[in-house]
């Protein structure tokens, strides 16, 4: 067996280990916004979280809109409910996905329409469990609509 595929694997990690910097306690992959049509009033931002020690998301904040919101979606017996959250605790070492299915960001009042291809600025603010805050900049690309679709409300299309 050949130690080849090891050693490039450990190597990656080692280089991963020295992009971050020291005091980064959270790291997010996969954001991405998704596009709005004309006169849409809001949208979702999605991701993935990943703490370093037990900390949590307790706001996000974004130039295109009015207001953001953490919200969470909820399976209540046959009922979806959507709601804010006050924040999403994240475990040590732990992804915490946000998703069309669970929680996600909400985008509301957008100031214009966010077109795919676009890069949305979120800023994410974490608080660690000594009470540190830490604020992240994210720059989440725009997919399209029908990206990752979660529920049919995604399938609108309008004439005009």
């Amino acid at each position: 067996m050949s130690m080849q595929p090891i050693k490039r694997g450990l190597a990656a990690l080692a280089l991963l280990g020295m992009a971050l910097p020291a005091f980064a306690q959270t790291t997010v992959s996969d954001a991405w916004v998704r596009a709005s049509v004309p006169h849409q009033p809001s949208t979702g931002a999605f991701m993935t979280l990943t703490a370093s020690s037990d900390s949590k998301l307790v706001s996000v904040a974004s130039p295109v809109a009015k207001d953001v919101q953490v919200h969470e979606m909820v399976m209540n017996g046959d009922v979806m409910k959507m709601g804010p959250v006050d924040a999403i605790a994240l475990p040590a070492g732990k992804p915490v996905k946000l998703d069309p299915n669970g929680y996600h960001v909400m985008l509301m009042g957008l100031n214009q329409q966010v077109k795919e291809g676009e890069q949305v600025p979120l800023t994410l603010t974490i608080i660690d469990a000594k009470g540190e805050k830490e604020t992240l900049q994210v720059q989440a690309p725009v997919r399209a609509l029908n990206a990752e679709s979660g529920g049919g409300h995604d399938h609108m299309h309008m004439n005009h």
